[in-house]
C-alpha cells in the first residue's frame, strides 16, 4: 500500500496545527511567525508540526481578507561601496520583521536614468505593503512618487524634499569630518577623496564634511573628478596611478567604503608604498575584512544591520499610520580604530 501524500485530503490550516499541538489558533500563528515572545521549544514544536501536515501559510486568503499582502519589498542596488552590504542589510530588516508576520522580497534596482520601473509595477500590481529602499538621491523620485501615492516607505538616506518623510540615514558629514582630522593628527597635509556622485544626498553630505573640514585645518585637499566611487575599479586604479605620478601626491586618503579601500591599497602596494609610512589611509567599514589585512588602516564603522532593522521598524510603524515626522533617524559614526597602522 501506498504510503505518499494523499492528495485529495484537506488541506491543513492553522486550526489543524493547533489540534495536532494542542495550542491555541493565536499561539500557532505567532509562534509560525517566529515571534521571539513565543518560547523558543514552543516554536520548534508547532514548526515541526507544520512541517509534518504540510501546512503552508494561505496569502492569497490572508491578502483578501486583510487586504495587505503581508510582504516588504527592498529595492536594492548590489553594486555597492560595502563588500558585505546585502548580507548585513538583509539580515537587519530580516530581525526587524521577525514575528510580524511579513516576509522581505528583493527587487533590483537599478542606478539608471528611469529609477521608477520597479516602483510603478509594485504600486500597479499591489506587490507589497511598504517599500524600503538605498542609493537615496537629493531629490529622489521614488520618495516624490511614493509620497504623493500615500504608499509607506523608508529610504536609506535623506532627500532635500521640504516636505518630512521616513529616513534612516549614517552622518556620513561627521564620518568625513573625523577622517579628515584623523590624517592631520598623522601629520598628513595633502589629502585625497574619491566621492560618490554628486547625485546622492550622502555624497554631498561627505563631500562638505571632507572639503570643510581641510579648509578648517588650513591644508591641501583634492576631490577626484574624473571618477566616483561607483566607477569601474580599473578606471579608479588608473586615476589614483596618474595621480601619484605627478608631482605633490596625496599622503592621505579617506576611502567612503570598503571596496574604494581596497582599490586604494591595491594601488598604493603597486606603488611600493605602505601605509603608515609617510602615507595613511582612513576608510569606512561595514565588516571586520580589514582586521585581517596588514598593514592596518585607520576604519570608523558603519553598521549596517542595525540600520536594516531600524528600517524595517519604522515601515511597520508607517504602515500603521505613524506620522513621517516621527520616523526619522541619524546614526552617528560607530567606533572607530584609531591605532598606529602596523609596518
Amino acid at each position: 500500500m501506498s504510503t505518499g501524500p494523499r492528495f485529495d485530503r484537506p488541506k491543513p490550516t492553522l486550526r489543524t496545527v493547533a489540534e495536532l499541538t494542542g495550542y491555541a489558533v493565536a499561539t500557532v500563528s505567532r509562534a509560525l511567525a517566529d515571534d521571539p515572545k513565543i518560547a523558543k521549544s514552543t516554536r520548534e514544536k508547532i514548526a515541526e508540526a507544520a512541517r509534518q501536515v504540510g501546512y503552508v501559510p494561505d496569502r492569497a486568503a490572508r491578502r483578501l481578507r486583510t487586504g495587505r499582502t503581508q510582504v516588504v519589498t527592498l529595492l536594492l542596488n548590489t553594486d555597492h561601496e560595502f563588500l558585505g552590504f546585502t548580507h548585513e542589510f538583509l539580515s537587519g530588516i530580516t530581525e526587524g520583521l521577525r514575528g510580524t508576520g511579513y516576509s522581505v522580497t528583493v527587487v533590483p534596482d537599478s542606478l539608471g536614468p528611469d529609477r521608477l520601473s520597479p516602483v510603478r509595477t509594485i504600486l500597479r500590481n499591489r506587490l507589497a505593503d511598504g517599500l524600503l529602499f538605498t542609493r537615496t538621491e537629493n531629490f529622489d523620485p521614488r520618495v516624490r512618487m511614493l509620497m504623493e501615492e500615500g504608499f509607506p516607505f523608508v529610504c536609506h538616506g535623506r532627500t532635500e524634499f521640504s516636505e518630512p518623510h521616513a529616513w534612516v540615514d549614517f552622518d556620513n558629514e561627521a564620518f568625513a569630518r573625523a577622517a579628515v582630522q584623523r590624517l592631520i593628527d598623522l601629520g598628513r597635509r595633502r589629502i585625497s577623496l574619491i566621492p560618490p556622485a554628486d547625485s546622492f544626498t550622502f555624497g554631498q553630505h561627505i563631500r562638505y564634511g571632507f572639503v570643510s573640514a581641510a579648509r578648517a585645518a588650513g591644508i591641501d585637499y583634492e576631490v577626484a573628478e574624473t571618477v566616483t566611487i561607483d566607477s569601474p575599479r580599473t578606471e579608479i586604479a588608473k586615476a589614483m596611478r596618474s595621480r601619484m605620478a605627478q608631482p605633490n601626491p596625496p599622503d592621505g586618503y579617506v576611502c567612503v567604503g570598503e571596496a574604494i579601500a581596497l582599490t586604494t591599497l591595491g594601488v598604493l602596494a603597486d606603488a611600493g608604498v605602505v601605509p603608515g609610512q609617510g602615507v595613511d589611509v582612513v576608510a569606512k567599514r561595514a565588516s571586520p575584512i580589514f582586521d585581517n589585512i596588514r598593514p592596518r588602516i585607520e576604519t570608523v564603522f558603519e553598521d549596517l544591520r542595525a540600520t536594516g532593522k531600524t528600517m524595517a521598524e519604522m515601515l511597520l510603524r508607517s504602515m500603521e499610520g505613524a506620522p513621517a515626522s516621527e520616523l526619522q533617524y541619524l546614526y552617528p559614526p560607530g567606533p572607530t580604530s584609531w591605532q598606529a597602522p602596523e609596518a
